[in-house]
C-alpha cells in the first residue's frame, strides 16, 4: 500500500532531521558498489544488490565467504596485515569486467571493514596533479580577506572539476549557513549572498562531514541499490562515500534541478566551519584522487583562514591587553574598584566594541553608556546572570532568555557578562544595542513536513526563490576575542579583590595577634592586680568581723556580711572569667583516658555528695572512654554536674544520672537532672556568656560556666546541646571530634 505524504502546519515544531540516522543507510549510490566484512570471522556480511552489474558477481556467491571470493589473496593479505598492525588504509587498484576500480577500505566504528568500490577513473598525471597542488597552494594568499580567499577556493574548484556552480558556504552559531562566494556559470542565477537555514545540514550530517570530509552525489536521480542481507543490527557506514543519499536531501536536491554535487568540509580548530559545495545540473562523477585534492584544497582554505583568524584574534587581544593594563593600573591607585572601572579617564566598556556597560560590586550598580534603566539590570542579573552556572555569560538575542528585554532591545539585545571576585552578585556586563537588518534566504525557510506512518518528517522546501525578512531584536555576535577580553579583565579584578582580602585578613590577623597579647596581659592584671585588693578588702572585712563586730549594730554587721559575700562572689567570677578565657587560648593536649574514673574523682575532689547529703548521683556502668585535652573536659563535666547539683538542689529527692549514648559514629555523653528546668526557647541561649534563663533568682551564678562548656567542646570539633521543659528537670549532652590524625598525642 501506497502512503500519500500528509502536509502538516508550519507551525509544529519538526526536528527529526536531527535524528535521521543516515550514517546507516543500507544502500550504495548506482555507479560502486559496497562490501560489508566481519574483521573476526573474516566473512563478507553484506554486498550491494549491484555487485553483479557493475563487477559481473553474483551476491549470492559471495555472503558468508572470504574476501578472496572478490579481490586477490594478495591484496586480501595487504588489507588485513594493515588492520592488525594498525596501519593506515590506502585503496588499491582493481579490475572488474576489463574496467579498472579502486576499492577504498576504511574501518567502521562497529569494527566491520567496508570497502567502496568504484570506477577508478580517468587516471591523473602525477605532474598535473602536483601542478594543481602548488596553484591551490600559491593561489590563496594570507594577505587576502576572507571572502577574497573564499572566491579563489571556488573559482579553483570550479576550474579545476567543470561543476556548473561551486560555493563557499560559512555556518553561524545557530548552524544557519550564508553563501560567502560563488563562481557559477553565466546563465544561472546569482546565489551569493543567500542565507540557508540549519535544517538543510542537519545535525548527523554536519557530525559525519567532521569525520569524512568529502562526499559525492554523482547522479541525484540514480536508483539505489539495498545491501543484502538485512541484519539485525544496522552497519555504521559514515565513512563510505558511497553509501545511500537522505530521501529528504535528494528531494532538498530534486527542488532546487541539480543533478550531482560535490560538498567538502572546511574544519576550522576541530569545528566545522562551513562547506565548498558544489552543484551540476547533469549526472557528473569525479574520482577519488580528485575529491582527495579537493579535501587538501579545503584544508588549505581552512589553514589560511584560521591564520586569518588567529592574527585578527591577536590585533585584538593585543588592543584589549593595553586597556587592561591602564584599568588596572587606575585600580592600583583608587581605593573603589567600581570607581576605578568607570569613573575615570579608562572605562572598563573601553575594552571590547559594545553601546554601554554596568558594574555591579558590593551591592550598589553602575551603569555607562546606552544601557538599560537600573531597575531593568537589576532584573536581568537576578532573573537570567544569577541562574547561570557558568562564570562568562554571552548572548546577542537576550528576548530568548528574559522575554522583558523586548522592551529595550535599542540598548541591549546583546549582552556579555562576567562574575568577578566569589560572590555571585558581582558582575561586569556589557551591552550592545539591536542590528536591524534584511536577511535574503534561498526560499522561504519555515518548515514544512509530512506524517508517514505516525512520524513526523522534514519537507523540503520547493521553491529557493530569494525570500528577504527583516530581522529585528538580535545584535552583532560576540566575537572570541571579546569573551577573551572580558575573561581576561574578570580574572585580573578577581585576583586584585582576592589579594584585598588577603591583606585585610592579614591586617585583622595581626590586630587579633596584639588583641590576644592585650587579653593575656588583662588577663594577668585580673590575677594578680584586681585579685590583690580584692584579698585585701576581704582581710579587713574579717578583720572587722572578728575583733569589731560587738561594736557594731545590726545595720553594721549586715553591711560587713554584705562585703564578705560580694568579695567572695567576685573572686569565683574572676575565676570563671579566667577558665573561659584560658579554654580559647591554650592549645590541645590530647589523650585517650578513663570518663569513668575523671568523673569519680570531680565528685569527691568537690565533696559534692557531702556538700549536698541528699542528692543521688547514678553514675553509669562501664563509660566508654574519651580523647581529648583531659584538663579541658574535666572542666566540661564539673561545671555540667555542677550545674545539675545547683539547679536540682531545691528538690526533695535531687537526682542526677550521667552516662554515655552512642549514636551513628558518635559517643554522646550526658547529664541529667530533675531540677528547675528552663524554658526550651531558651535552649540556645543558655551557652551564651553571662546568660542566665533561670526561673527562679535563689541559684547564684555568673553565667560563665555553660559559655566555657560550649568554647571548650567546640575547641575538641564537638558539639554541646540541651533539652528541658519548666519543672520537669534538664538534660545536657554534648560529643567531642578530634581528628586525632592531625594532632599529636601526649605520652
Amino acid at each position: 500500500m501506497k502512503i500519500t505524504p500528509k502536509e502538516i502546519s508550519p507551525k509544529i515544531n519538526i526536528t527529526n532531521c536531527d535524528r535521521e540516522p543516515i550514517h546507516n543507510i543500507e544502500q550504495t549510490q548506482q555507479h560502486g558498489v559496497i562490501l560489508v566484512i566481519d574483521t573476526t570471522s573474516k566473512k563478507i556480511v553484506q554486498a550491494s544488490e549491484n555487485c553483479l552489474h557493475l563487477l559481473g558477481i553474483d551476491i549470492k556467491e559471495i555472503i558468508n565467504q572470504s574476501l578472496d571470493k572478490v579481490l586477490s589473496t594478495k591484496k586480501v593479505n595487504i588489507l588485513y596485515n594493515t588492520i592488525q598492525n594498525s596501519n593506515t588504509l590506502y585503496p588499491q587498484e582493481a579490475t572488474f569486467k576489463n574496467k579498472k576500480y579502486l576499492v577504498i577500505p576504511h574501518l567502521s566504528a562497529d569494527n566491520h571493514l567496508i570497502l567502496d568500490i568504484e570506477p577508478a577513473g580517468e587516471t591523473i598525471n602525477p605532474i598535473q596533479f602536483q601542478e594543481e597542488l602548488v596553484k591551490i597552494l600559491h593561489e590563496i594568499k594570507d594577505s587576502d580577506s576572507i571572502e577574497e580567499m573564499s572566491n579563489q577556493a571556488a573559482l579553483l574548484v570550479k576550474n579545476l572539476y567543470g561543476y556548473h556552480r561551486v560555493m563557499i558556504y560559512r555556518f553561524d552559531e545557530e548552524w544557519n549557513g550564508e553563501v560567502i562566494a560563488e563562481t557559477k556559470e553565466e546563465h544561472l542565477e546569482s546565489w551569493l549572498g543567500l542565507h540557508y537555514p540549519s535544517t538543510d545540514l542537519p545535525k548527523p550530517a554536519r557530525k559525519i562531514f567532521l569525520k569524512q570530509g568529502v562526499r559525492i552525489i554523482s547522479d541525484v536521480n540514480h536508483s539505489p541499490s539495498p545491501l543484502l542481507p538485512q541484519l539485525d543490527k544496522k552497519i555504521d557506514l559514515s565513512k563510505s562515500e558511497l553509501r545511500g543519499v537522505s530521501p529528504i536531501h535528494i528531494e532538498y536536491l530534486t527542488n532546487m534541478k541539480v543533478g550531482a554535487s560535490l560538498t567538502s568540509a572546511i574544519i576550522l580548530n576541530g569545528k566545522l566551519w562551513g562547506l565548498i559545495a558544489c552543484h551540476h545540473y547533469q549526472p557528473k562523477f569525479i574520482n577519488y584522487h580528485q575529491r582527495q585534492s579537493c579535501k587538501f584544497l579545503s584544508q588549505i582554505l581552512a589553514n589560511k583562514l584560521a591564520l586569518k583568524t588567529s592574527n585578527t584574534f591577536l590585533e585584538k587581544i593585543n588592543s584589549s591587553e593595553e586597556i587592561r593594563k591602564k584599568l588596572l593600573n587606575q585600580i592600583d591607585h583608587s581605593k573603589s574598584i567600581k570607581n576605578a572601572l568607570t569613573q575615570q579617564s579608562i572605562k572598563f566598556t573601553d575594552i571590547l566594541d559594545c553601546h554601554g556597560g554596568a558594574v555591579c560590586y558590593n551591592g550598589k550598580l553602575t551603569l555607562i553608556g546606552n544601557t538599560p534603566k537600573k531597575n531593568e539590570v537589576k532584573k536581568i542579573i537576578s532573573e537570567v546572570l544569577k541562574k547561570q552556572n557558568d562564570a562568562v555569560f554571552f548572548t546577542k538575542k537576550l528576548t530568548r532568555f528574559h522575554q522583558d528585554a523586548s522592551a529595550y532591545k535599542d540598548t541591549a539585545s546583546g549582552i556579555l557578562s562576567v562574575r568577578i571576585g566569589n560572590d555571585t552578585d558581582n558582575y561586569l556586563i556589557w551591552f550592545r544595542a539591536e542590528e536591524s537588518h534584511h536577511i535574503s534566504w534561498g526560499g522561504n525557510p519555515e518548515k514544512k513536513g509530512f506524517v508517514k506512518n505516525g512520524i513526523q518528517y522534514l519537507h523540503p522546501r520547493k521553491s529557493f526563490e530569494r525570500w528577504t525578512e527583516k530581522v529585528s531584536g538580535i545584535a552583532n555576535a560576540w566575537n572570541t576575542y571579546d569573551i577573551e577580553a572580558a575573561t581576561n579583565l574578570q580574572d585580573s579584578i578577581t585576583h586584585v579583590i582576592v589579594k584585598r582580602q588577603k591583606d585585610k585578613i592579614k591586617k585583622l590577623n595581626k590586630n587579633l595577634v596584639e588583641v590576644n597579647k592585650e587579653l593575656k596581659i588583662l588577663s594577668y592584671s585580673i590575677t594578680h592586680d584586681l585579685r590583690a585588693p580584692l584579698r585585701g578588702i576581704d582581710g579587713y572585712s574579717r578583720i572587722l568581723q572578728s575583733k569589731y563586730a560587738n561594736q557594731l549594730d545590726q545595720f553594721g554587721k549586715s553591711a560587713l556580711n554584705t562585703i564578705l559575700a560580694s568579695t567572695e562572689e567576685m573572686d569565683v567570677l574572676i575565676e570563671d572569667i579566667l577558665l573561659y578565657s584560658k579554654a580559647g587560648q591554650q592549645d590541645l593536649n590530647i589523650t585517650t583516658y578513663s570518663t569513668q574514673q575523671q568523673i569519680e574523682t570531680i565528685i569527691t575532689a568537690q565533696n559534692i555528695t557531702s556538700d549536698t547529703s541528699n542528692v543521688e548521683i547514678k553514675i553509669a556502668e562501664n563509660l566508654p572512654e574519651i580523647t581529648g585535652d583531659k584538663k579541658m573536659l574535666s572542666q566540661v563535666f564539673s561545671n555540667l554536674i555542677n550545674n545539675a547539683v545547683k539547679y536540682s538542689s531545691k528538690e526533695t529527692n535531687p537526682k542526677i544520672e550521667i552516662g554515655a549514648e552512642k549514636k551513628l559514629d558518635k559517643t554522646i555523653y550526658y547529664i541529667k537532672d530533675n531540677g528547675i528546668g528552663f524554658d526550651p526557647q531558651y535552649k540556645n541561649k543558655i551557652f551564651d556568656v553571662f546568660s542566665r534563663v533561670a526561673a527562679s533568682t535563689d541559684f547564684k551564678g555568673a553565667g560563665i560556666g555553660l559559655a566555657t562548656v560550649k568554647r571548650i567542646v567546640k575547641k575538641h570539633k564537638g558539639k554541646v546541646w540541651a533539652e528541658s521543659s519548666l519543672g520537669n528537670g534538664a538534660s545536657f549532652y554534648f560529643y567531642v571530634d578530634v581528628n586525632t590524625q592531625n594532632l599529636q598525642f601526649s605520652k
